[in-house]
C-alpha cells in the first residue's frame, strides 16, 4: 500500500511554494500563462518530469498505478495550483483508459511506453452535432485491405492538438445502435498526409490555455492493430472508461473550491470591518464553515467512489454518476457563497490573490459538462431508481448486513484492495448501491456512540444520528413518488422531468450515506481537527436543507467548532480534506 501521505507532500516540495515568482509553478505565473492563452507545456513537463504519469500507468505495464485513489488525490494537488495543467494531464490519462479496459497487452504496453516517455493522448468521442449523443456519431471506419479507413470529424476534443495519439470512437456498422460502434488508436506519426487535419482551437471561458480543438479524419487508414477490444465493443469501452473519468474530474472540482476557500479565509482573516475581522462576524463565519463543511461532502462521496472502483466495480455506474452529478452542482454553489465573502475583492484582476480566485471561478465550470453533462448522469441514476430505493425501503437483513461490511471496506483506508481492473465496472448496477443501502444501519451505530460518548459529544452524535434518519427517511419518500409518477404516467415517467428529480435527491442521500460511513469506519485516519462530530452534523445540515431549506441541526457552538477547525487545517498546511495531506499553501 503506498504511503499516500508522504507521496503527496513529495509532490507537493516539487512544485514548490505557490507564492514564489521564482518557484517551478507559481500562481503568478499560472495567471500569466491563463491571461496569454497559452497551454501550460513548461507545467505539464515539470510534473512528467517527477513521474505523474506513472500514477496512472498500470504497475503490470511498468507504470505505479494500483489504487485509483493515489492518483485522483495526486491531481487534487496539480489542480489547486493550476487546473488547465491538470486538466491537460487528466486528458491523457483518460484516453489511455480504453486501452486499459479493452486494449491487448501488446496495446497496453505499447501506449503505457509512449505516455511514460512524455507522449500525449486525447480522446475523440464527441462531434459538433450530436454531443453526448454518442449514439448518433457519424464518424465512419470502414474495413479496407491492410486495415480501416476512418472518415469524419471529432470537435471540441481536449489535447486534439498537442496528443500524438487520438482514440477515435467511430461507427463501424451502418447502421449504428449500441453494437455498431468501435474504438481506434490514430497514431499521428503514421499517417499519410492530408488523413488527419487538426481543427481551430476553440477560445474558453475558463482553462484558457487548454488545447481544446479537434480532427478532421479523410480516408484515414490505420492498420488492424490500431482496434482497440472488438469491433462493435466502442459503446462499451467509452461508458467504462467514462465511469473512471466522471470521478476524476470531480477532483479538479475540489481542488478549485478548495484554492478558492484559502484564498477567501486569508481574505476574511485579515480584513478588518466594523471593528473585528470578517470571520468574526456571525454570518460570514457561519458561510465560511458551510463552505468547508460542503467541499468535505464531497471528499468523502469521492473517497467511496474512487474506492468503489476496486472494492465494488458491479457499483460503478451508480457511484461515478452520482459523484458527477453531485459534486460540481454543490460546490458550484460553494464558489458562490465564498465569492460573497470576499465581495467586490473578487472581481479585481491585479492582485494575484484575487486573480487566482477568479481563475478557479472560471475553472471549475468544465466539471459540470466534461465527460458527461448533469441531465446525462441523472438519466442513468434515474434508469436505476426503482431499484435502488426499493432495496433502502426493504431493507432486507441479509443484504443489509453485505452492504454493512461492503461500505466499512470502503470507507476504511487501512483495508487492502485489489488491483484495478476497468474490465470489471458494470454498466448498470444488479447488486444495488451499498452505501445508501446501509444508511439505517450507519445511522444506529451513530446512535449507538452518542450514547456511549461524553460530554458534549454525546448530544451532537445523538443529532447526527437524527439526521442520517431524517435522510434515510427521505428513500421512502423517493420510493412512494417514483411508483405514483409511474402509475400517473406510464411509460412517460422515464424521460420526465420529475423522475431527474428524484433522481437528484437520491444523489444527495447518497453524499450524506457517505459522511456517516466515512466517520464510522475511517475516524482514526482523519486529520484530528476533522474529528469532531460537530463537522460530521455540518456536513449532514448542508444535505437534509436541500430537502428542507430552513430546517437547521447546528447551532452557534457547532459552527464555531468547525470555522475552528477549518482555521486549524488551513494554519497547519493540509489539504482541506478529512485525511491530513500535507500542502505549502
Amino acid at each position: 500500500m503506498t504511503d499516500l501521505a508522504a507521496l503527496m507532500a513529495d509532490l507537493e516540495n516539487h512544485l514548490g511554494d505557490p507564492w514564489d515568482p521564482a518557484g517551478p509553478m507559481p500562481y503568478p505565473r499560472v495567471l500569466a500563462l491563463d491571461e496569454e492563452q497559452r497551454y501550460p507545456h513548461v507545467f505539464v513537463d515539470h510534473l512528467a518530469a517527477w513521474g505523474l504519469y506513472d500514477w496512472i500507468i498500470p504497475a503490470d505495464q511498468g507504470g505505479r498505478a494500483v489504487d485509483v485513489e493515489d492518483g485522483f488525490n495526486l491531481y487534487r494537488l496539480v489542480g489547486r495550483r493550476d487546473p488547465t495543467a491538470a486538466t491537460a494531464m487528466v486528458l491523457t490519462s483518460l484516453s489511455y483508459m480504453p486501452v486499459w479496459v479493452a486494449g491487448t497487452e501488446e496495446q497496453r504496453r505499447h501506449f503505457a511506453d509512449a505516455v511514460r516517455g512524455g507522449a500525449k493522448l486525447a480522446w475523440g468521442l464527441s462531434e459538433r452535432r450530436h454531443g453526448s449523443d454518442v449514439l448518433a456519431n457519424e464518424t465512419t471506419a470502414t474495413r479496407t485491405d491492410g486495415g480501416w479507413l476512418l472518415n469524419g470529424e471529432k470537435w471540441t476534443i481536449g489535447n486534439a492538438t498537442v496528443a500524438d495519439t487520438v482514440m477515435v470512437f467511430a461507427r463501424t456498422r451502418p447502421e449504428g445502435g449500441p453494437g455498431g460502434y468501435s474504438v481506434f488508436a490514430v497514431e499521428k506519426a503514421g499517417l499519410a498526409e492530408g488523413q488527419l487535419r487538426h481543427l481551430p482551437d476553440e477560445p474558453l471561458h475558463g482553462l484558457r490555455g487548454l488545447d481544446m480543438s479537434g480532427v478532421a479524419l479523410r480516408d484515414c487508414l490505420v492498420p488492424d492493430s490500431a482496434l482497440v477490444g472488438r469491433a462493435g465493443q466502442g459503446l462499451e469501452v467509452a461508458l467504462k472508461s467514462s465511469q473512471l473519468a466522471r470521478i476524476a474530474i470531480s477532483s479538479i472540482a475540489m481542488s478549485c473550491v478548495d484554492t478558492a476557500l484559502r484564498t477567501t479565509c486569508d481574505f476574511a482573516l485579515s480584513r478588518v470591518i466594523f471593528g473585528g475581522t470578517v470571520a468574526e462576524v456571525p454570518y460570514s463565519r457561519r458561510q465560511l464553515a458551510e463552505s468547508f463543511a460542503e467541499l468535505l461532502v464531497a471528499d468523502a462521496l469521492t473517497t467511496g467512489a474512487v474506492r468503489s472502483l476496486q472494492l465494488a466495480p458491479a457499483q460503478a455506474s451508480v457511484w461515478s454518476s452520482v459523484v458527477k452529478y453531485f459534486v460540481p452542482t454543490l460546490l458550484e454553489e460553494t464558489l458562490s457563497r465564498l465569492a460573497t465573502v470576499l465581495g467586490a475583492r473578487y472581481y479585481l484582476r491585479a492582485h494575484p490573490r484575487h486573480g487566482v480566485f477568479q481563475k478557479m471561478l472560471r475553472d471549475f465550470a468544465i466539471s459540470n459538462f466534461a465527460d458527461g453533462n448533469t441531465v446525462v448522469n441523472l438519466k442513468n441514476i434515474a434508469l436505476q431508481l426503482k431499484r435502488l430505493a426499493a432495496d433502502t425501503v426493504e431493507q432486507d437483513p441479509a443484504r443489509v448486513a453485505r452492504a454493512v461490511e461492503a461500505t466499512a471496506r470502503l470507507f476504511g483506508p487501512a483495508h487492502p484492495m485489489p488491483p484495478y481492473d476497468p474490465a470489471a465496472q458494470q454498466l448498470f448496477s444488479r447488486e444495488g448501491d451499498d452505501n445508501v443501502l446501509a444508511l439505517p444501519a450507519a445511522a444506529a451505530a451513530l446512535r449507538r456512540a452518542g450514547e456511549t460518548a461524553s460530554g458534549r459529544d454525546a448530544g451532537v452524535l445523538a443529532r447526527c444520528a437524527d439526521t442520517a434518519d431524517a435522510l434515510a427517511a427521505e428513500v421512502h419518500r423517493i420510493a412512494a413518488e417514483h411508483a405514483k409518477l409511474t402509475a400517473e404516467q406510464g411509460r412517460r415517467a422515464g424521460q420526465s422531468a420529475e423522475l431527474y428529480d428524484l433522481a437528484k435527491q437520491y444523489a444527495a442521500v447518497s453524499a450524506g450515506a457517505a459522511c456517516v460511513h466515512l466517520y464510522l469506519y475511517g475516524r482514526d485516519s482523519l486529520a484530528p481537527a476533522l474529528r469532531s462530530p460537530a463537522v460530521l452534523l455540518l456536513c449532514l445540515e448542508r444535505l437534509l436543507r436541500r430537502f428542507h431549506p430552513l430546517r437547521r441541526v447546528t447551532g452557534p457552538d457547532d459552527v464555531d467548532a468547525v470555522a475552528a477547525a477549518l482555521t486549524d487545517t488551513h494554519s497547519a498546511g493540509l489539504l482541506f480534506a478529512f485525511r491530513p495531506y500535507p500542502v505549502r499553501w
